[in-house]
């Protein structure tokens, strides 16, 4: 492990080897120490990104509206950034980035009961000392700030705020930039740091973890020029890893993966190192290189030395659906956007609350032609975002991608108001849109217990409601969802917006 290069790493970019009343006064703190304001504007469109100061909260029994499915029956954790603000009047602080807010794991629990919630802070180092000060203290990946107690690796500045997964008996709450946090499945209390081998602690571990039908876990991370691999059992073993060269990648989020493959797409992202020493924060530092190509790299899974690097236009790639393969032709469909100003453009906006239409990102399938070493590209028109599949076709050849998208062009609302589901052998779409102001988030397909048909079960998600100001949780036929949800689970309570999650079927 070349640990040495990975720490000096961390140090240049400021510890953050990332890469994610109405009304508030804010202020975040520069590396100068001088005081910046931001105010949060009043926008009930996005009272989710005003974020909590740090409190748990709970709900027994939420209003169900329609009826649950009666074989739906498990835990839909999820995860997200939920803390963006410290400190009172003059000293408060505001974070300027969506990327940088604390974890905060979500736990809706599907019994005969009914739906109960929950939702608890990660306890992690960074955030129980900032809980103590009441301040910042140290580096994030979109905002400045001066560190004010030692940053000696990855772990010291992990938020734990990007994804959400039952491995085992280990409920890891995961950020790409360090390692793995475990909570308690039941409790959603924090057990600490997950450290795979002695020579991976404080490593970096992706928030995309891809797992086969049978439970098998791949991972990667990145460290600046090298990437970390995973190999990990369905018990939460480890099985093998490694280290490898890789083309240098200011940031990457997420890879597919086929049965035999691991497909990295690595989009021109550079790093201003002046910036950064210039006080910039990692984030605010990350530079698109729009006359460089995207690399594609192509992994053996069974040897990792054994790869292939392709190239295809210079395209920005957050999230992937679904990879598979046939006689050396790889099929992979990713969410595809321009450069990276939803980043350092729309996301600081929303975070001052202003009302801003992004950028559009398109579901997106590039063909990789291993036997003559050529990428073919087909970009669809909607706008979508956090493509998912079946699960059990993780790797083999699926038929539906899930996304949520919008449905008027000239839509500015944070979130997506409607669900899709694309048949990539037909090119038709099945479409539902909520007729009242929502956003929602990424939506998961959880399989129908005993059935064998692809897409058979239920299309579950989180939303939140303008109108209401609440956060809700729909059901669909993942088969049929312009049918409408046949259930609708509503909190009495607005949760900050989350990430990514998954099913955990009882």
């Amino acid at each position: 492990m070349n640990r040495r290069h990975f720490l000096s790493s961390v140090s240049v970019a400021g510890a953050s080897v990332a890469l994610p009343a109405m009304a508030t006064a804010a202020s975040s703190v520069g590396l100068n120490g001088a005081m910046n304001k931001t105010l949060f504007k009043p926008n009930p469109a996005l009272t989710p990104l005003r974020g909590f100061a740090g409190q748990d909260i709970s709900c027994e029994r939420a209003a169900i509206e329609g009826k649950l499915p009666e074989d739906l029956r498990g835990v839909f954790y999820r995860n997200g950034p939920g803390l963006f603000e410290r400190g009172l009047g003059a000293n408060k602080q505001r974070y300027q980035h969506w990327f940088d807010g604390d974890g905060l794991v979500n736990a809706w629990r599907f019994t005969d009961k009914g739906v109960s919630h929950q939702a608890r802070f990660v306890q992690s180092k960074k955030f129980m000392a900032e809980q103590d000060a009441g301040k910042f203290l140290v580096p994030s990946f979109g905002t400045s700030i001066k560190s004010k107690m030692p940053v000696r690796n990855s772990d010291d500045v992990n938020t734990a705020n990007t994804s959400v997964y039952r491995l085992g008996d280990k409920l890891l709450a995961m950020w790409e930039g360090g390692s793995a946090t475990e909570m308690d499945p039941v409790t959603l209390e924090t057990r600490g740091i997950v450290a795979w081998a002695p020579e991976l602690k404080h490593m970096p571990f992706s928030a995309h973890p891809k797992i086969e039908a049978d439970g098998t876990f791949w991972n990667f991370g990145t460290l600046m020029g090298k990437m970390v691999l995973y190999h990990i059992s369905a018990a939460g073993n480890l099985i093998k890893h490694a280290v490898i060269d890789a083309p240098a990648g200011g940031m990457v989020h997420d890879f597919a993966i086929t049965h035999k493959h691991l497909v990295f797409l690595l989009p021109p992202i550079g790093i201003d190192y002046a910036a950064l020493r210039n006080g910039k924060s990692f984030g605010e530092a990350l530079t698109w290189k729009d006359n460089e190509p995207t690399k594609v790299m192509v992994v053996d899974k069974n040897d990792f030395s054994k790869r292939h690097i392709l190239e295809m236009p210079p395209y920005m790639v957050f999230h992937f659906g679904n990879a598979w393969e046939l006689d050396n032709i790889i099929h992979v469909d990713f969410v595809h956007s321009k450069n990276l100003s939803i980043m350092n453009e729309w996301m600081p906006k929303m975070m001052r609350g202003e009302s801003v239409r992004p950028d559009e990102s398109h579901p997106a399938f590039v063909t990789i032609d291993l036997n003559r070493n050529r990428c073919s590209i087909n970009i669809r028109k909607e706008n979508a975002e956090f493509p998912k599949i079946d699960p059990r076709y993780v790797g083999l050849r699926n038929r539906h991608i899930y996304y949520p998208v919008s449905t008027n062009e000239s839509d500015i609302r944070f979130g997506f108001p409607a669900l899709m589901r694309l048949d990539v052998e037909t090119g038709k779409t099945d479409t539902y849109a909520f007729e009242n102001k929502v956003a929602l988030e990424e939506h998961i397909m959880v399989p129908k217990p005993g059935s064998t048909r692809e897409g058979e079960g239920y299309l579950i998600g989180v939303g939140f409601d303008i109108e209401r100001q609440q956060t809700f949780a729909t059901v669909f036929d993942a088969l049929n969802l312009s049918a409408g949800p046949t259930a609708i689970v509503r909190l009495p309570y607005w949760l900050p917006m989350c990430f990514h999650g998954n099913f955990h079927q009882a």
